[in-house]
């Protein structure tokens, strides 16, 4: 395994959309587990692959408290259930140091492919649902910055840049 180098905002890279997985081989599991690996010792809760610069749309999360509850998702959708939102202060792996309240819908329903090709639903609410929408749009070349005011979004750019410039 390996830890694989986390995009972070502004780059561009993380604007791709992600291309569904057409066959769940070798390569996809090397890479889920490599996904899994840098997520944790990140530390985070979920990563998106189009975060470590590979536009397939997979997804692996896990927001137990003890690393016991790995999930993976392999070409997922979302259908939502419900109107009502759920308020959430959100953080990112790849808008590392800044957290803003989104607000999402409460209660979704999940169909996607596991590390082995089959088929699972899920209907999570809370931080899974969350969660889940939320690296549901990294594959969909979005960031939870884009929900926020442009001046804020604007404001953690040159943050980051700036860090960016220091750590080069």
């Amino acid at each position: 395994m390996a830890i694989l180098k986390i995009l972070e905002f502004p780059d561009p890279r993380l604007r791709t959309l992600a291309e569904p997985v057409t066959e769940v081989d070798d390569s996809i599991r090397t890479l889920i587990d490599d996904m899994f690996e840098t997520m944790y010792d990140a530390p985070g809760i979920g990563l998106a692959a189009t975060q470590v610069n590979v536009h397939k749309q997979i997804v692996v999360m896990d927001i137990s408290e003890d690393s016991s509850d790995p999930l993976v998702f392999i070409n997922p959708q979302i259908t939502v259930l419900a109107d009502d939102t759920l308020p959430y202060d959100e953080g990112c792996l790849s808008v590392p140091g800044f957290y803003e309240t989104v607000d999402r819908p409460a209660s979704i329903r999940v169909e996607a492919l596991d590390r082995n090709g089959e088929a699972f639903t899920l209907e999570p609410d809370g931080l899974l649902a969350v969660c889940i929408q939320h690296e549901l749009d990294h594959l969909n070349g979005k960031l939870f910055v884009d929900y926020i005011s442009p001046v804020k979004r604007e404001r953690i750019r040159k943050k980051l840049e700036k860090s960016q410039r220091q750590r080069a």
